[in-house]
């Protein structure tokens, strides 16, 4: 398996240094990590009692990596999946949130599971997972890895927001899974 660390670091790295665009709802941005983020999380990296623009550009990619480990990948609880699905749903989780487990849950609801689709990793998507793993799992890796590449690209040409993950079924079907067999009855599309 990819080591997460390396990921996080992948992820760094592609992301870039400091940006500020004001047509990016995310505001000021270094390394992937949001003002917004920082400001969550309470980062005030210059000690001067606020967090703003100022503590963005004071990030250093190490820190950076520090906490897509910490509150992308521990804090929701990506390590309990099938490590096969890990580094996507981290990767997705970075870039949108839980909407990368929202995605991940319609998925196994398509394969047959029933479960939430409420963007948390509790017992029932581990469950799931796990179990779609043991049952499908080159479809299942495959599925969530082309829906997540489909969304994104789908995304980017009509200028949709990354937060809408509605109609992964209907993009993973225009993506070809359609017919990929599980041991339960369903399809995954």
């Amino acid at each position: 398996m990819h080591n997460i660390r390396q990921l996080a670091e992948e992820i760094v790295a592609r992301e870039g240094g400091f940006v500020n665009d004001p047509n990016d709802p995310g505001g000021a941005t270094n390394f992937g990590v949001t003002i917004h983020t920082m400001r969550r999380l309470g980062l005030d990296l210059t000690g001067d009692g606020a967090v703003d623009i100022n503590d963005v550009r004071a990030m250093t990619q190490a820190q950076a990596v520090d906490i897509f480990l910490e509150h992308y990948f521990q804090s929701p609880g990506i390590g309990g999946l099938p490590e096969m699905l890990q580094p996507s749903v981290f990767d997705m989780y970075v870039n949108s949130g839980s909407n990368a487990v929202r995605i991940l849950q319609r998925l196994l609801i398509e394969m047959g599971y029933d479960i939430d689709v409420d963007g948390a990793i509790g017992p029932q998507t581990l469950r799931a997972a796990n179990a779609a793993a043991l049952a499908a799992p080159d479809h299942l890796a495959d599925a969530y890895g082309i829906a997540r590449r489909t969304i994104i690209t789908c995304w980017a040409t009509a200028g949709r927001p990354a937060a809408d993950t509605h109609g992964v079924a209907a993009v993973a079907k225009g993506a070809g899974l359609r017919g990929l067999k599980t041991s339960s009855p369903r399809a995954i599309v």
